[in-house]
C-alpha cells in the first residue's frame, strides 16, 4: 500500500508529460493517490487530458487562475468527484517572453501585472478555496513551485524571479493563516532542468552547466528527484513542515563558488 493510498488532491498547472508538475503527479499516483487536473486553456487540453486519463483521473477541467470564478468552479467540481481534499499543487506561472530578456527595469506595467497575477496572486485564490474543503478534512498540504531566481539574481529570469519572490513570501503568510486548520503550505524550488517551460529562458543551457559545476552532487536534478520531493511535501511524511522552501538542486544553492567554477574563471 502506497503512502498516498486514499488521499485525494488537485494539481493546477500540468502542461505536458515532460514537466515538474507531471513528475510530481506520477509519484503521487504511483503511491496510490487520486489526482484531479486543470489546464489553462483550450490549447492545453490535448496535452493534459491524456495525462489525466493515464492516471485514472475523474476530473480534467479548464481553469484560468486569473479568474476567481474559474477557480471556485474547479473546487466545486472537484468536490463532486472526490469529496475530500488532502493536497493541492500550484504549478502555475507565466510571463511574456519579452519580459524574460533585456533589462528588468524596462518591464512594462502590463507585463508586471500579468506575471504577478498568474504566478503569485493565484496562490491566494487557490488557497482560499482549498481551505474551505481542507478544514473539514483535518487539514492538508498546499505546495507551490518556485526557483532560485526568487532569492538571487538569475540572468534572463527577470520578472519571473520577482513573481516567484512574491510567491514564496505569500506562501509563508498563507502558512501562518492556515496553520490553525492543520493546513501546511510550502514551496518546492527545483534547480534548472530541461523542461518545455525552461526553453523560454535565454541562455538556459549555460544555467544547466553552472548548476552542475557548483552543485556538490556535480549534476543537475532529475524530474524524478523533484517528483519525489513533491511527494514528500504533499504526504504525511512532511506533517511537521510548513512555511518552508525546499530546494531540490543537488545542493547548488548552498554553494557560493565551487573549485570547478574557480578553475574555469581562472583560465
Amino acid at each position: 500500500m502506497g503512502i498516498m493510498q486514499g488521499k485525494n488532491g488537485i494539481i493546477f498547472g500540468v502542461s505536458n508529460k515532460f514537466g515538474i508538475a507531471n513528475a510530481i503527479a506520477e509519484q503521487i499516483y504511483n503511491e496510490g493517490g487520486n489526482i484531479a487536473f486543470t489546464y489553462a486553456n483550450e490549447a492545453m487540453e490535448k496535452r493534459v487530458k491524456p495525462i489525466a486519463e493515464s492516471m485514472n483521473s475523474k476530473m480534467c477541467l479548464e481553469c484560468d487562475v486569473t479568474k476567481e470564478e474559474d477557480v471556485k468552479r474547479a473546487f466545486e467540481e472537484y468536490k463532486k468527484h472526490y469529496g475530500t481534499l488532502d493536497f493541492v499543487v500550484h504549478a502555475v506561472a507565466f510571463a511574456n517572453k519579452d519580459d524574460l530578456m533585456g533589462d528588468f527595469y524596462t518591464t512594462s506595467k502590463e507585463g508586471w501585472d500579468l506575471a504577478m497575477h498568474v504566478s503569485a496572486y493565484s496562490l491566494l485564490t487557490i488557497s482560499k478555496y482549498a481551505k474551505e474543503q481542507m478544514e473539514n478534512n483535518n487539514g492538508g498540504s498546499i505546495i507551490a513551485l518556485t526557483y532560485l531566481g526568487a532569492t538571487k539574481y538569475v540572468a534572463n529570469y527577470n520578472i519571473m524571479g520577482v513573481a516567484k519572490a512574491a510567491l514564496e513570501s505569500s506562501a509563508r503568510y498563507i502558512a501562518m493563516d492556515l496553520g490553525k486548520y492543520n493546513i501546511r503550505v510550502n514551496c518546492l524550488s527545483a534547480g534548472p532542468m530541461k523542461t518545455l517551460a525552461a526553453k523560454g529562458i535565454s541562455g538556459f543551457d549555460s544555467m544547466l552547466k553552472a548548476n552542475a559545476l557548483k552543485a556538490p552532487l556535480k549534476r543537475t536534478p532529475t524530474l524524478e528527484d523533484v517528483g519525489k520531493a513533491g511527494l514528500y511535501l504533499v504526504s504525511d511524511l512532511s506533517s511537521g513542515v510548513t512555511g518552508q522552501v525546499q530546494f531540490v538542486d543537488c545542493g547548488a544553492s548552498s554553494v557560493f563558488a565551487s573549485r570547478e567554477e574557480m578553475s574555469e574563471l581562472s583560465k
